[in-house]
């Protein structure tokens, strides 16, 4: 019973009382151990060879994105009877951070196609529209691409530049997109358009655009600092016609229907981000087993150690993050701001663990043999798309301010 002291207030239990076990569960089942496991091993043995070369190159990983999609990867979380895998978030997180330890390029393919088109198209999509275009991308058959920022719309999403002019049966789509992941890749289009400039953000419509519509134009690659092998593109629409029932939801949800798409596509990127700190920390655990100075491995230094234990530590922390947001997710749950969080923190974490695996390294971590450089380049993406790390914290300050 409660009893109130001097002190406070305070529990005391009868002597037969027995603890009760704690509701919160850490433990992973049977299956989300399976697609733990299934990643990494894909990652291993299809993703790690020709990963440098694929870097250097800016060669997109066709072949091995093929095979994800074989593998389910491409349609992690959707329903069966749509051609997913059927799996929970938790699972998705799971194996967004082995495919990320080994090639955010390949990793950031299949965030798009799960978190951004798949989710969007079965959570808001019609019947007419699952069956046409949800079922190949889950199937991954086909990849797809999210159309959201342009030269003037990037952090400030109300600013659409870009309009589909209502003309009876179908739009009319002028515009640019810039920054576009998987742009001459993909064959299906979310498209993000102003029709009525009057109404502001609530005159904002999402459109599926194929890249076959005449008028469709793939610009030029970005030359990036980092996710090398992941084709970058600026998309330009030329009086595309696209028909009315290529537009998802009622008129005017297009704006609304990003931000939801984007809640969930920030926990495919901090599951992004926590795979390349991870892989960032277990290279450099590895490496300071096996490197001597001063007559000993450099992990009985204090210097390094203590590298190692807060890399460990903040992984740990943008790991349970991760999996809160998609914990909440799986069971109907507000997630917003979980997984603003997670994407803060898990960015953050991946940009301050790599920097000092590099340091660890010491010379070699900064040549392209050692992988590190290059899990470096990839970690800062993570703090720019879908939201900065600024947005991220205005979606945060304002979601615990609202009340």
């Amino acid at each position: 019973m409660l009893e109130f002291t001097k002190s406070g207030l305070y529990l005391k239990f009868a002597a037969h009382y027995k603890r009760k076990k704690s509701v919160m569960n850490f433990e992973f089942t049977e299956e989300h151990l399976m697609i733990q496991q299934a990643a990494r091993d894909f990652a291993e043995t299809e993703l790690l060879p020709g990963v440098i070369e694929r870097d250097n190159e800016q060669r997109f990983p066709m072949e091995q994105v093929r095979k994800m999609g074989e593998l389910g990867f491409m349609g992690l979380m959707v329903d069966p009877k749509y051609g997913g895998a059927g799996m929970d978030a938790v699972s998705y997180v799971l194996a967004m951070e082995e495919i990320s330890k080994i090639d955010a390029s390949a990793s950031v393919v299949m965030s798009v196609n799960n978190s951004l088109v798949c989710w969007g198209l079965e959570e808001y999509g019609s019947e007419e529209q699952k069956q046409k275009f949800l079922v190949p991308l889950a199937q991954g058959k086909i990849h797809g691409g999210f159309c959201l920022s342009e030269p003037e719309a990037g952090s400030d999403a109300t600013s659409q530049r870009t309009t589909a002019i209502d003309k009876g049966d179908h739009y009319l789509l002028n515009g640019t997109k810039n920054w576009i992941t998987n742009g001459n890749t993909a064959d299906t289009f979310l498209v993000i358009a102003q029709t009525d400039v009057e109404k502001g953000h609530r005159g904002i419509n999402a459109l599926i655009v194929t890249k076959d519509m005449p008028g469709f134009v793939v610009g030029k690659k970005e030359d990036k600092l980092g996710i090398r092998g992941s084709d970058t593109h600026s998309l330009m629409f030329q009086d595309v016609k696209v028909p009315k029932e290529n537009r998802i939801g009622a008129d005017g949800f297009g704006f609304k229907f990003a931000m939801k798409v984007l809640s969930g596509g920030r926990i495919g990127i901090a599951s992004q981000a926590l795979g390349i700190a991870s892989g960032a920390y277990e290279r450099s655990v590895s490496y300071s087993k096996e490197r001597k100075a001063f007559g000993t491995e450099i992990m009985n230094h204090q210097a390094i150690a203590f590298k190692l234990a807060d890399m460990a530590t903040e992984i740990e922390m943008a790991r349970l993050l991760c999996l809160k947001a998609a914990w909440l997710k799986d069971n109907d749950l507000d997630y917003a701001r979980a997984s603003s969080m997670a994407k803060l923190v898990a960015s953050e974490t991946a940009m301050k663990t790599t920097v000092e695996a590099v340091q660890v390294h010491g010379g070699y971590g900064f040549v392209k043999e050692y992988h590190v450089e290059r899990l470096m380049r990839d970690a800062k993406i993570t703090q720019i798309y879908e939201g900065t790390s600024e947005i991220q914290r205005v979606v945060i300050s304002r979601d615990i301010l609202k009340d």
